[in-house]
């Protein structure tokens, strides 16, 4: 059984989105289905079959989300010490390519938000910056082109 690694704020977050999917969601499903059910013939009855298939799609990401959970290795950012980039590191960066200052926190597939600075530990940036110091320097293969990316600090918080 493969861990999947996630920050505690994360699991949080799963958490809460499974608890919707299985209290309000399920509820507004079922109040769906009784709806269309009361329309008539459910053979030709596309708003019956569309809630049924919403019911499905909910009742998979049910499982999904329990499944990581329990695989989750929760981790705790602020208790890691190290000087080198693991997970759950927020990274400050120079793109030496355009001298723009980035900052990144490495986290779970889940958790992955760029627009929040959040990239995921699979993500080509996350590996290329794994293992690596402040002042080392970090080539990331990115869809346009290699990007030279220079650690200015490490932080976990």
């Amino acid at each position: 059984m493969e861990r999947v690694p996630m920050t505690k704020v994360g699991a949080d977050a799963l958490k809460k989105n499974l608890a919707y999917l299985k209290g309000e969601k399920r509820h507004q499903i079922v109040a769906t289905i009784e709806t269309a059910r009361a329309h008539g013939d459910l053979s030709e009855n596309a708003e019956y079959h569309a809630a049924k298939e919403d019911q499905g799609m909910n009742e998979a990401k049910v499982k999904d989300i329990e499944d990581k959970l329990a695989r989750a290795n929760i981790i705790e950012p602020a208790l890691i010490k190290s000087e080198k980039v693991v997970f759950g590191a927020t990274v400050e960066l120079m793109d030496v390519n355009n001298e723009k200052m980035l900052t990144y926190q490495i986290v779970g597939v889940d958790e992955a938000d760029i627009e929040k600075g959040m990239v995921s530990i699979t993500s080509p940036i996350a590996r290329a910056l794994i293992g690596k110091e402040e002042g080392d320097t970090a080539v990331v293969l990115a869809p346009g082109g290699e990007r030279e990316l220079e650690i200015q600090s490490i932080a976990y918080v």
